[in-house]
């Protein structure tokens, strides 16, 4: 049996087991417990290409691994389509890229801060990938909390205003974790079965029963509150704007797309769309999406602080991803899909950039951002990058999966939805080209350096690279957007597409 074989479960099994040594390691020498994650993350990443590779050569175009060769439903599989298998992919590219972003902020801090943030952040890296990975939905519990937990832990390091959005965001996570397992518990009362191919047949003799819609309510606030979509998204600004800054490039470009991954999952690929109750859960969603993307837009627009900026805006770019999943046709679930990767790319980049602005000056303040572009080209060039996909425009991935949704909504006779999106990228326009006008156009800003450049690039290379390559990233997922995603995800869409 080679080792080709097992790569679905080195995704999870290799930063898992670095993530337990780490603090070992790091005892014995302060950077060695970060290095033995990052090459377990890295590893990670082969095997996540592996098997998308192992995917898309199969005939059925899906891979299952059997836990100690016990078959489903009895025993927990990993289960991996086309559609999981690309976030796979982008989780741990981005998880390894950003790895290397955090280690100048930890230059003064001793082996047990060193490898405690490594630990967490490998746990996270763990977290995300297992709820992806995984076709039980006990299992993705599992995974959930280790995700929200190793979250709590890195969002607290971020300082003392970190700790207090850290606390909060664990009673409410705790609150959305809860509401998942008591879905579970009415989906397994129903169907006797914890296993999602399982859970999908046997499910649908019970899809008009209001046993089935209690359990579809309890997912959706649970998912909802894990995403920050509105209006759950109470605990998401504050812990986006004072988590760890080398860690809140994964934090805001993963920890929200994973929940809606698993609303995907759960909706269209185990439950279906085409029942009564989910035909009224897709008009809530709608609503709900409607709502995050004007109140979210309107509230970025309100902010001074660069990073409180970027959360708000997250609500309303996850609010796209709401609108997809709303339409219930195909382009729109394609739209949804694209936007939860290229967000993805476009949000790490983001904080990634106004990481590296705070490193060095100490500044996050959107008005004191004049001359930047001459003393920090590549963030520059890449957080133009990132504004022009957050706006829309072509050639960048944020026209592409604006373009997908544009067209599910023309198809579902939807108008509303159009002129939607239209209006929040005029608003994405207004908020975010005054960051570019305070770079490239203001007058130079009177900044003191806390950190004199290490390289000409204005930054030390472990930041320049993970912002030039997720800046890089953002036009090579929209000049290839069909070829990484879209025609990926064809190969696997839902039956209800197919007939």
């Amino acid at each position: 049996m080679s080792i080709s074989t097992h790569a679905p479960v080195f995704i999870v099994l290799l930063p898992l087991t670095a993530s337990l040594l780490c603090l070992c390691f790091s005892r014995l020498n302060r950077k060695l417990g970060a290095w033995i994650v990052q090459a377990a993350i890295a590893g990670s990443f082969v095997a996540a290409l592996l098997t998308m590779y192992q995917v898309l050569n199969s005939g059925s175009h899906n891979l299952h691994y059997w836990m100690g060769n016990w078959e489903p439903p009895i025993g927990i599989e990993f289960a991996v389509d086309p559609l999981n298998a690309a976030v796979l992919c982008m989780i741990t590219f981005l998880s390894l890229v950003i790895s290397f972003y955090g280690k100048p902020f930890l230059v003064s801090e001793d082996w047990l801060h060193y490898g405690g943030y490594y630990t967490l952040y490998g746990l996270l890296t763990v977290g995300l990938c297992g709820m992806v990975v995984t076709g039980d939905v006990f299992n993705m519990y599992v995974y959930l909390e280790i995700m929200s937990l190793s979250g709590y832990g890195l969002i607290a390091l971020g300082g003392k205003k970190s700790m207090i959005a850290a606390f909060r965001y664990l009673l409410v996570g705790t609150i959305a974790a809860s509401l998942y397992l008591i879905g579970i518990g009415y989906v397994y009362s129903m169907t006797g079965s914890l296993n999602m191919a399982d859970i999908s047949v046997r499910i649908q003799p019970f899809v008009h029963t209001p046993l089935f819609a209690f359990a579809v309510a309890c997912f959706l606030i649970a998912f909802g509150i894990k995403m920050a979509l509105f209006p759950l998204h109470g605990w998401q600004p504050d812990a986006y704007t004072y988590a760890h800054p080398g860690a809140a490039g994964l934090i805001s470009g993963c920890m929200s797309k994973v929940p809606a991954y698993a609303m995907l999952r759960f909706f269209f690929y185990i439950f279906g769309v085409t029942s009564p109750v989910m035909s009224a859960l897709l008009d809530v969603l709608g609503i709900m999406g409607i709502g995050g993307i004007l109140i979210g837009s309107v509230m970025a627009l309100a902010q001074y602080d660069f990073r409180r900026m970027l959360a708000y805006s997250s609500v309303a770019q996850l609010g796209y991803i709401a609108v997809g999943m709303a339409m219930g046709n195909m382009y729109g679930f394609i739209g949804a899909v694209l936007h939860l990767i290229n967000h993805a790319f476009m949000k790490s980049c983001l904080f990634l950039v106004v990481g590296g602005i705070s490193y060095r000056f100490g500044e996050v303040n959107l008005y004191r951002l004049g001359g930047l572009n001459k003393k920090m080209t590549v963030s520059s060039v890449a957080l133009c990058f990132a504004v022009l996909s957050m706006v829309g425009i072509p050639p960048t991935c944020g026209f592409f999966s604006k373009w997908y949704l544009m067209l599910g909504a023309y198809e579902g006779k939807e108008y509303i939805f159009i002129a939607i999106l239209v209006i929040s990228s005029l608003l994405n326009a207004i908020y975010y080209f005054r960051i570019v006008e305070q770079m490239f156009v203001q007058r130079e800003a009177s900044l003191t350096e806390l950190h004199k450049p290490a390289t000409k690039f204005g930054l030390p290379m472990s930041m320049v690279l993970p912002i030039g390559i997720t800046g890089l990233g953002i036009l090579v997922l929209g000049i290839y957007s069909y070829d990484i995603v879209v025609g990926v995800l064809k190969l696997g869409l839902p039956e209800v597409f197919l007939r």
